[in-house]
């Protein structure tokens, strides 16, 4: 291995603590919210038995502020911003699509393939609805949202 592919991967194990490692535990965490405030509405209490996309949506919501705690204080600790309405603003905005992946991924499972039970919304809208979300998140966020702004870059100057 030649000093630039060590240097590398250096860099890559560096990227995965500061950002990846946290990343993935705050959305473990948002996993959790999400799948128990849905499974609350919809299965446990029946609150929202006959509205699952509503009820999905409160709990990719409830989620979404847990989340964005988790990472502005955590995972992008390192990335202050000037600017925090612009930082929230372009959060909820890439959340609310999102929220349209994870939807999809639910409303395909139930109104086209016709699947309802709790299992198949949970493979559907939870799992394989995150996935799609959180690959687009960790993208869009470091891309678009934590990007420290102007007093980032006066502190790498």
């Amino acid at each position: 291995m030649d000093t630039r592919e060590s240097g590398l991967f250096a860099k890559v194990l560096t990227a995965l603590r500061q950002i990846g490692i946290p990343f993935l535990i705050v959305g473990a965490i948002g996993f959790l919210v999400d799948a128990g405030t849905y499974n609350l509405l919809v299965f446990w209490t029946g609150a929202l038995s006959a509205a699952p996309l509503p009820a999905k949506i409160i709990a990719i919501a409830t989620a979404t502020v847990v989340t964005y705690f988790g990472n502005k204080w955590w995972t992008y600790s390192h990335k202050q911003t000037d600017n925090p309405g612009r930082e929230y603003l372009l959060y909820a905005l890439f959340n609310v699509l999102a929220i349209a992946l994870q939807l999809g991924c639910l409303g395909f499972s139930r109104y086209v393939l016709d699947l309802s039970s709790q299992l198949a919304d949970n493979v559907s809208g939870t799992l394989i609805g995150q996935i799609v979300a959180v690959v687009f998140r960790y993208w869009a966020y470091g891309k678009f949202v934590f990007t420290g702004g102007a007093a980032n870059t006066e502190q790498q100057k």
